[in-house]
Formats: structure tokens, C-alpha cells, sequence
């Protein structure tokens, strides 16, 4: 018998359901990974409770776009990125990536994965397109490892880049991989790690990083292989390529992922700041979602995503962190506040703001689409016990309680939540991962960053 556990008398549940219902002074029954019931006095048997007075419950948050193994380049003064443009920042950046091993990967995926957990993220997509001679093809094993250690839902993007630095790309040569090399290693972590079940904890997306830094071959052949395994597809698109992709294949990206099958509700692409209106309209008939990162947007100064205008359209738009060499931040709760009020500005130039709670169930409910997670992204029966409770008993919320739906993004709650549960499990609470040493794990990390990256990289000489 699974154990169960209720949650009492939430000031709050936001549920993101269907019929956008929030339950007042309501009680929650989770069964093993799942939610059983929502109401009021629920006198159901259960094992443990949880007292949720003064809180209120969220879906939890899912993050569509990251670069875990970029954490370890944060707070750099020589990676000036605002004053870069997208292939000037790439030349530099990946002269710092080609030297990252393996137990970067490890320790750089444990960090931003515990600023996702601790404010509100259950579900995370990571984008891993470093593989170096030091790594090997051991990256995506250990951020599974990772994963597994603190309790966090993980779906693995295995990245690649094949075309070398002379043919155009801004790869260095010891970042490279074949199209082979990449479909053995595909195939053999599909084996490993891919779970379709409901309330699956990990599964495997193929993710080729971008279009002008690998062979169209490496692309096509990744149509063929992930819908003979039934996995999803992700790249990079729309983020500054178009005028290298016109100059290479005399088309924009977009119709060059299209002639090929690289299109379709089994994929979503990252960005897609420089697509047009008529671009939009290709994206919705072919159900490709659009993974909107606010974070790198702002610091590299492009167009604001008209995500009203998308949404009328029929684009499935979910948000992402992105890697931290362009936002220095993993936590989903800042990207969610930043991207709604990003959206206020831009509905002041072209009318038609999205409100904040729409912003959470692009974070949580378009999440979950875009990942093919049916069984995530509300608060409901059968769907995952995957949330996050922010105490609203605190002075600093006095005065914005009547609103819970919107209340995140609209008053810039972004610090850490009070609660976060994944598949039914608590991983995080009133300050603490539950599962892990933090301390320990810190230090380990520090030790890993200063060895591998900081010593042996010029980059790091300057920190200011």
C-alpha cells in the first residue's frame, strides 16, 4: 500500500486546472506520486500531515530550457554578455567550456538544480550540449545521478555539435562529436534513463544544440532516430542564426528545420526572439511549442517575445531559465516575475498584456505540454503530487492576499518557497533540501570549480 499524506487547511490552493479553481481553507490527499482529492475537512486515513496553515499551494513550476553545466560561469566580469553580441559571446564562452569535466557537470547540475527545487521548480529540461574530451559521454549519467540525489523530475536534452570551427561553427575542436558518436550515445541512454510511464522521474529529449554549429545530417538523422523512439526533440532557434542560415542554405531557420521534419508538437526550440508573425503562424500549425528565456533576453538587448500575440495564435509558449553564462540565476520564480513584467512594457508599445497568473500557467500548464507531461502542470486528482507553498503569514505579503493567483509574479515573490513536493515527496523545506548534505555538497563544488575552471582558465584571472 502507498503511503499517503494530507495536507491541512491550506489558506490557498491554486490549482491552474481547467477551470482556473483555487480552494480556500482546503485540505490536499496525496497517494505515492499522486494527487487523490482536494476539499475541505477531508477525514481520509493517511500516514503523514502536513499543517499548511498560512500557505498557499502552487503547481509545480517546469522549466522548459537551461544549461546546467553553465553554472560554474557565473558572476564573471570578463563575460561581459550585455556588450556582446550572440557569436561574439559564443567564441569566447566555449574557450572556457572546452576544458569541463565530468565532475563540473556533476556539481554544476546539483546547483542549479537546487535553486530550481528551492524556489518552486519540480520539473526541469535541461539543454547538456557539453561533451569535451574530459567528460566523455558521462554528462548526462551524472546529472542523472544528480537529479536522483536531491528528488528532482529530470528530462535530460542530449545536445551535440558536429561542424568544426574551419566549416563555420564558433566549436572548438575538442567539443566535438560525429552524428554516430551522438546517435550510440542517444540510443544507449534512451535504454537507461527513458521512462514514458505516468509520473515518470526522468526521460530523454534529443537536442542537437543548434542549426549553424552542426552538419544538416546530425539534424535529419535526429528526425529519423526520436520518432522511431518516441522521444522529443529541442534546439536553439530564432536567437540571431537567421542571417548565417540565409548566407549558408539561402533560407531562414525555420523553413530549414521544416523541409527537414524538425518541426511538430514532438518538438519545442528555445528563444525564438527574431521569428516573424508569419513564423508564429508555422509554429502554431505544427504545434512546435517556443521555450521563452526572459533572463538572456534582457542582458543581450532583443525584441520582447509578443507572447499575447502568440498565445492568440495558437504557439504553446512555456518559460525556461536558460544556462547561467546569460541569466546568473536558476530560479524559475525570478524568470516567471521577470518575463511578466517584460510583458507589461511591451503591452505599453503594442497592447494586450498577459496578467500574472497567466504567467504561471505558462510556468506550470504549457510547462507540462510542451514536456508531453500529461500527468503534471495542475492541481488535481491523478495528476502528480509535484507543488511548492509559499507562506503567506509574513508582514512583507500584508495587504495582497485577497489575490492568491497572481500574486507571485505581480508582487515579485522570487525568494525561496516554503515547501517544495515532487512525485509526492517533500525535497525541500523551511530553508533545507531533506534528501542531501547542502554544506558538504557546497564545498565539494567550490573545490571542483576552482580546480577544473578557475586555476587553468585566463577567463576566471579578472573576477572584480
Amino acid at each position: 500500500m502507498e503511503s499517503t499524506i494530507l495536507i491541512r487547511n491550506a489558506r490557498a490552493i491554486v490549482t491552474c486546472d481547467g477551470q482556473d479553481r483555487v480552494y480556500y481553507d482546503s485540505d490536499m490527499l496525496i497517494q505515492g506520486p499522486k494527487i487523490v482529492k482536494i476539499g475541505k475537512n477531508l477525514t481520509d486515513p493517511h500516514d503523514q500531515e502536513i499543517d499548511a496553515t498560512d500557505k498557499f499551494v502552487y503547481p509545480g513550476l517546469i522549466n522548459t530550457h537551461h544549461h546546467f553545466f553553465q553554472t560554474f560561469v557565473r558572476n564573471l566580469k570578463t563575460i561581459d554578455y550585455p556588450n556582446m553580441t550572440v557569436p561574439q559571446w559564443l567564441d569566447k564562452i566555449y574557450r572556457i567550456f572546452q576544458v569541463i569535466d565530468d565532475q563540473v557537470i556533476y556539481y554544476s547540475s546539483l546547483t542549479a538544480m537546487a535553486d530550481l527545487l528551492k524556489h518552486g521548480c519540480t520539473c526541469a529540461f535541461d539543454h547538456q550540449y557539453c561533451f569535451t574530451k574530459a567528460t566523455g559521454k558521462a554528462p548526462v549519467d551524472r546529472q542523472m545521478e544528480a537529479a536522483s540525489q536531491l528528488g528532482i523530475r529530470y528530462h535530460a536534452g542530449r545536445g551535440v555539435n558536429t561542424l568544426p570551427r574551419e566549416e563555420g561553427s564558433t566549436i572548438p575542436a575538442n567539443m566535438l562529436e560525429t552524428t554516430d558518436e551522438y546517435l550510440k550515445d542517444c540510443e544507449r541512454i534512451i535504454k537507461l534513463y527513458h521512462d514514458p510511464k505516468p509520473y515518470s522521474m526522468s526521460q530523454i529529449v534529443m537536442a542537437p544544440c543548434q542549426p549553424i554549429n552542426s552538419y544538416p545530417d546530425t539534424f535529419i538523422e535526429t528526425v529519423s532516430f526520436a520518432r522511431e523512439k518516441g522521444v522529443r526533440m529541442h534546439t536553439h532557434l530564432g536567437e540571431g542564426e537567421n542571417e548565417i542560415m540565409v548566407e549558408r542554405w539561402g533560407k531562414r531557420t525555420l523553413d530549414w528545420c521544416g523541409e527537414i521534419g524538425f518541426l511538430g508538437p514532438d518538438v519545442w526550440i528555445a528563444h525564438g526572439w527574431e521569428l516573424t508573425p508569419k513564423e508564429y503562424e508555422v509554429l502554431a500549425k505544427e504545434g512546435t511549442g517556443v521555450s521563452h528565456c526572459p533572463g538572456p533576453a534582457i542582458l543581450g538587448g532583443f525584441p520582447i517575445l509578443p507572447i499575447g500575440q502568440m498565445q492568440k495564435m495558437g504557439v504553446c509558449v512555456s518559460l525556461g531559465c536558460d544556462g547561467s553564462a546569460t541569466n546568473d540565476s536558476s530560479s524559475l520564480l525570478d524568470s516567471m516575475r521577470t518575463a511578466w513584467m517584460m510583458q507589461a512594457w511591451h503591452s505599453k508599445q503594442r497592447g494586450g498584456c498577459i496578467s500574472p497568473y497567466e504567467m504561471l500557467k505558462i510556468a506550470t500548464v504549457n510547462g507540462a505540454k510542451t514536456l508531453g507531461r500529461n500527468d503534471l502542470g495542475s492541481l488535481e486528482p491523478e495528476k502528480g503530487a509535484d507543488l511548492f507553498m509559499v507562506d503567506a503569514g509574513v508582514l512583507e505579503l500584508t495587504g495582497t492576499l485577497h489575490d492568491p493567483r497572481n500574486l507571485l509574479a505581480r508582487t515579485g515573490v522570487t525568494g525561496n518557497v516554503w515547501l517544495t513536493m515532487v512525485n509526492g515527496q517533500v525535497v525541500f523545506q523551511d530553508g533545507h533540501l531533506t534528501r542531501v548534505d547542502e554544506g558538504k555538497l557546497a564545498r565539494e563544488g567550490e573545490a571542483v570549480c576552482t580546480k577544473v575552471l578557475r586555476e587553468p582558465c585566463e577567463a576566471f584571472h579578472d573576477l572584480g
